[in-house]
């Protein structure tokens, strides 16, 4: 009876050492709020335009708020494409010394349009699959759900599986927060539109 007492403790004292670190639940509901509000806010801002205002573009070479969805629907699988290999590639906590960027900053940042960045051709709105701002929606939606339940449900230690992207490196966290903030970006590239003197009125 006491080695098997002994035992017992042991393998829980071990369970406890080697259990996988994960993000705390103040992460989890930091993450949760700033990509459901970006989402919701996308969503409404596309789901009340007419179709004249969705295609309406302020100049040949500017993208209307109908292309901004699609955009924003098309980079959602690619940014988390991008996280999601990095979390199921081995952890590489030495990395973190090269994050430059808190997670603040990224919200910031990221969704600050001052500096403008041209995107790659396959994010581009008519390269992007989608026909409508309808059918963008649609998909931004189902996969912004599974990015947000995955946020709240994952053991994934995602602090410790760094990503590296043009501008430099990121965690796997911080990839979603990434996500969220472009969303933002982008919203306020509609609002830009929307503000145009000769954007329709119905």
């Amino acid at each position: 009876m006491k080695i098997l007492c002994s035992l017992i403790v042991f393998l829980a004292f071990q369970s406890f050492v080697f259990a996988p670190a994960t993000i705390t639940k103040e992460e989890r509901k930091s993450a949760d709020k700033f990509l459901s509000e970006s989402e919701a806010t996308a969503i409404a801002t596309v789901s009340k335009l007419s179709e004249a205002q969705l295609k309406f573009k302020p100049a040949p070479d500017k993208w209307s708020v109908e292309e901004c969805m699609m955009h924003i629907a098309a980079s959602e699988t690619v940014l988390w494409g991008i996280a999601d290999g990095t979390i199921k590639s081995p952890a590489n906590p030495e990395k973190r010394s090269e994050i430059k960027m808190s997670d603040e900053d990224v919200k910031k940042n990221i969704a600050d349009r001052t500096n403008k960045v041209k995107t790659f051709p396959p994010l581009e709105p008519q390269n992007s699959g989608f026909k409508t701002a309808s059918e963008a929606s649609a998909s931004f939606k189902e996969n912004r759900e599974k990015l947000i339940k995955y946020i709240n449900t994952t053991k994934d230690d995602l602090r410790n599986h760094v990503a590296k992207l043009e501008f430099g490196y990121l965690d796997s966290y911080q990839m979603a927060l990434f996500i969220g903030a472009h969303t933002n970006r982008h919203i306020a590239q509609m609002k830009e539109v929307m503000a145009d003197p000769n954007f329709p009125k119905n």
